[in-house]
């Protein structure tokens, strides 16, 4: 079994390392950033980043965005102050495919591999260890890191060259975005003709429109559940990478503007920590109609 250090127990970080744990590897985290009380009692927490690439022989960052990373991996108390020659890192953030690019070279040059390895499955797939993983970087690497992955998700894919992992994701996070707007816009014209959006939703399952978004975000529309989940604020973030792509590249991606527009009238009105199927709020919001009534208990509290 590997020592592996974990950098970023975030909501969903907290679960992947759990499941490393319960697979029987030893995890060393760093104690700048919070540890859950569970994970803490099970793993080496030591001063910081350098200490863990010192004290691991595989380091797993998982943090929110582009900079993140750069200061997790390259700060002066950074993971490549702390690597030794042929040791592994794996980058499950999601961030800029070019940028990851530069950090790969940059790692390579100390004598390490590297992987970008972003996730999609959101805190539920993190917890049940069903998320799916898009992989980036040399396939030797991959089959070390692949065991690891396994304990973390089961749609495992090695796509290509450092880069193409996040290129992935980035392209999986369009076809997510999309699909909420699309599910809350059926939801809402439900609603608003009269039928139960609960009862639309189950019976939409039943047919070619079902989808995993239909199925969990689209019961979160109707039940209100609005905790993250997977923040606006996040997806944002992997829409501004789309976007920024897109322009470098000179493509044309219209309704990608439009669902971040939709995510920008959610964040405006205070929900940039929703979770994403709040989306249908901005539409609720621009149409003065919701598609089901706050849980009764929400209401007496306010």
């Amino acid at each position: 079994m590997a020592t592996i250090g974990f950098i970023g127990l975030g909501i969903m970080g907290a679960h992947m390392a759990r499941n490393l744990i319960k697979g029987g590897h030893s995890l060393v985290v760093n104690g700048k950033f919070p540890v859950p009380d569970d994970i803490r009692a099970q793993t080496q927490v030591v001063a910081d980043s350098s200490a863990v690439a010192q004290a691991s022989e595989i380091v797993i960052t998982m943090v929110p965005d582009t900079p993140d990373v750069a200061n997790v991996l390259f700060a002066d108390d950074g993971v490549a102050n702390g690597l030794s020659k042929g040791k592994l890192v794996i980058d499950m953030s999601s961030i800029a495919p070019l940028e990851t690019q530069e950090f790969a070279k940059k790692i390579n040059a100390l004598g390490c591999d590297y992987l970008d390895a972003p996730v999609s499955g959101g805190e539920v797939g993190a917890r049940e260890a069903t998320l799916t993983i898009m992989v980036g970087g040399p396939e030797k690497s991959f089959n070390i890191a692949k065991p690891l992955f396994d304990l973390m998700g089961k749609n495992i894919s090695l796509i290509g060259d450092n880069g193409a992992g996040q290129t992935c994701k980035v392209a999986n996070q369009i076809i997510v975005a999309l699909n909420i707007e699309a599910v809350a816009e059926a939801l809402l014209f439900a609603a608003r003709s009269g039928a139960d959006p609960e009862r639309v939703r189950k019976a939409l399952m039943g047919g070619f429109a079902s989808s995993r978004i239909l199925e969990v975000h689209g019961e979160r529309m109707t039940k209100r559940t609005f905790n993250p989940g997977f923040r606006i604020e996040l997806h944002q973030k992997d829409l501004n990478l789309a976007l920024d792509g897109a322009r470098k590249m000179g493509l044309a991606l219209p309704h990608t503007a439009s669902a971040q527009q939709l995510f920008s009238v959610c964040a405006a009105n205070g929900g940039k920590a929703w979770d994403h199927s709040a989306l249908v709020r901005a539409l609720e919001i621009m149409s003065n109609f919701q598609v089901a009534d706050e849980p009764q208990q929400a209401k007496a509290a306010a």
